[in-house]
């Protein structure tokens, strides 16, 4: 198994880095600095004081009688129609078809909390040991422990040039997924910690933080702009639709964006007072949207609560993936289920996974 970190370059290739991440990098975005260590370990640490919990530990502190074995934090399809699923039991990749496990990543006593495919169909986990690469002919780890500002890797996104972002609660990271390599690192995040990201229609990031909303700028890393004071303040989950808008889900509600005059829009008065916890579109432009207590589509338009999931594992909802083989997967905090959306057996009525569930029906 492959361990990458940063080593000693050149001042050539420094330059070379900077113009590849287009142009060069300010206070808020340091460039990596060079080292002769190969063996630097961040260790896990609290997000600094004076500031809430994150969601992850924030949940856990409100309901002890979850079990930690069957959260189904992530669902990731992949190009080639399989469906990743992360659990606290490990990462496994299905057939969204039938549900049957095709392969199994190894990862004990590893909390997962994000993942994402690069453009070339390699698998990448952010855990709160540190960020993991896969790869998906051999499901092996084939590189992990990348020099970041903290272990805990609480979100991730490829960039429109393939570039990937990561996000964790010190700050963001930004990784050239073929050579390994740390680019830029951007540690003076306002609102500390990177908890959802999302693009807008110009390739610009909005990344959802323990307090508001930034917009950074991808080529260069600079911070453009800043949204505070939302209901909740914290930004747990993000998605654009088709149209460019960004939604944003927030211990206290559904808010929406827009990203090219910088303000909040609306609040949706179905989810006010809702802790929102999962954000993803359907094929149809219909908006899933996943709280603490029920799975909910929303007719983005008018806000309209239009269909409601029922008998799932558990109300608090941690990720959905819908139009996945026919169906609407969701992850819980105590296990994972699907939905049938065919034409000819749609309903609202959730099933079990036998393997990734506490209680199968």
């Amino acid at each position: 198994m492959k361990r990458l970190s940063i080593g000693t370059i050149s001042a050539a290739s420094a330059v070379l880095l900077s113009l590849m991440v287009g142009g060069s990098v300010g206070e808020q975005a340091v460039a990596q600095t060079t080292s002769n260590d190969r063996t630097n370990v961040y260790p896990i640490e609290p997000p600094p004081p004076g500031l809430a919990p994150l969601p992850s530990d924030r949940a856990l502190s409100e309901d002890l009688s979850i079990e930690e074995d069957y959260r189904v934090s992530v669902l990731s399809p992949d190009f080639e129609g399989g469906l990743w699923v992360g659990s606290w039991q490990g990462v496994a990749r299905i057939d969204p078809n039938t549900g049957r496990i095709l392969a199994r990543v190894g990862l004990p006593d590893t909390t997962i909390e994000s993942m994402v495919e690069d453009k070339v169909g390699r698998i990448w986990i952010g855990t709160f040991d540190g960020l993991k690469r896969i790869d998906p002919r051999s499901s092996e780890i084939t590189a992990e422990n990348f020099t970041l500002p903290s272990n805990r890797v609480q979100s991730l996104l490829i960039d429109t040039r393939g570039y990937l972002w990561a996000g964790g609660d010190r700050g963001l990271v930004l990784i050239s997924p073929d050579e390994g390599l740390t680019m830029t690192t951007l540690k003076k995040l306002p609102g500390v910690s990177a908890n959802a990201m999302t693009l807008d229609k110009n390739g610009d990031l909005w990344v959802g933080t323990l307090d508001g909303l930034v917009k950074i700028e991808t080529a260069s890393a600079f911070v453009k702009q800043r949204i505070g004071d939302l209901p909740g303040e914290t930004v747990n989950a993000l998605a654009t639709d088709r149209f460019g808008t960004i939604w944003a889900g927030t211990p206290e509600g559904l808010m929406v964006i827009d990203p090219g005059k910088n303000l909040v829009t609306r609040s949706v008065t179905p989810m006010r007072g809702r802790n929102v916890t999962a954000l993803k579109f359907d094929d149809d432009g219909g908006l899933w949207v996943g709280t603490e207590r029920g799975l909910f589509r929303i007719n983005p338009y008018n806000g309209a609560v239009i269909d409601e999931i029922y008998s799932l594992p558990s109300s608090r909802i941690l990720s959905v993936s819908p139009d996945t083989g026919n169906k609407l997967w969701v992850g819980t905090s105590e296990g994972l289920a699907w939905v049938s959306t065919t034409p000819t057996s749609r309903t609202s009525r959730a099933r079990s996974h036998e393997t990734f569930s506490r209680v199968y029906e």
